[in-house]
């Protein structure tokens, strides 16, 4: 089993090893979350070849070595070979540093779940490996039942929040308030009033 959890990257150093097309896309959910990525690997897809010569990420244009772990909060192995992704195991379980070899469930200290995206709002699935389609199906089925209009729902309530939490109404009333506005009802009448806000714009 894994422990659930969301992790905040901004700034620090992850790794990626190999520079296939599984690698760019996992380089590239890092960089969104503002994580600083290196790649290793002696040959590398365009899109990493492109980050590397924009400076969005670090390109180390050789193969895998153990000391590439040093200072690295997580790693991510995506090579085709058994004995690299297991030389990385290997190094992040010496430093104690968190490794996903992607497709070997039994080397990662993470995993990746299915993640339904709505701004602030994340929804992720995980079937611990077991199955990643089934993951995949439950992510395309929560992404129709909470649409695009979420995202400025959350942002929104998250406004309301922080305007609460600043005042000095009791606890007990400002808990009151929370329920009330993150509630069905609340949405609701949120999604009515952008829906007549979009037609006086017409």
């Amino acid at each position: 089993m894994f422990f659930p959890i969301m992790l905040r990257l901004a700034g620090r150093k992850c790794l990626v090893v190999g520079a296939g097309r599984v690698a760019a896309a996992k380089a590239a959910g890092l960089l969104r979350d503002g994580a600083e990525v290196v790649v290793v690997a002696p040959k590398a897809v365009a899109w990493i070849r492109e980050k590397a010569r924009a400076g969005k990420l670090v390109w180390r244009r050789r193969p895998f070595s153990s000391r590439d772990v040093k200072g690295v909060f997580l790693v991510v192995a995506t090579t085709n070979s058994a004995a690299t992704n297991g030389a990385v195991f290997r190094a992040c379980r010496i430093r104690a540093v968190l490794c996903n070899v992607v497709d070997d469930p039994e080397r990662c200290d993470f995993i990746y779940p299915a993640v339904v995206h709505r701004g602030p709002l994340q929804i992720a699935i995980s079937t611990a490996g077991n199955s990643p389609v089934l993951a995949s199906r439950l992510r395309r089925e929560l992404e129709r039942q909470f649409g695009p209009e979420w995202q400025p729902f959350v942002e929104h309530i998250g406004k309301l929040r922080r305007q609460l939490l600043r005042t000095d109404m009791p606890r007990q009333k400002k808990r009151e308030q929370l329920t009330e506005i993150a509630s069905q009802k609340a949405f609701q009448n949120f999604r009515r009033q952008r829906a007549r806000a979009a037609r006086r714009g017409k």
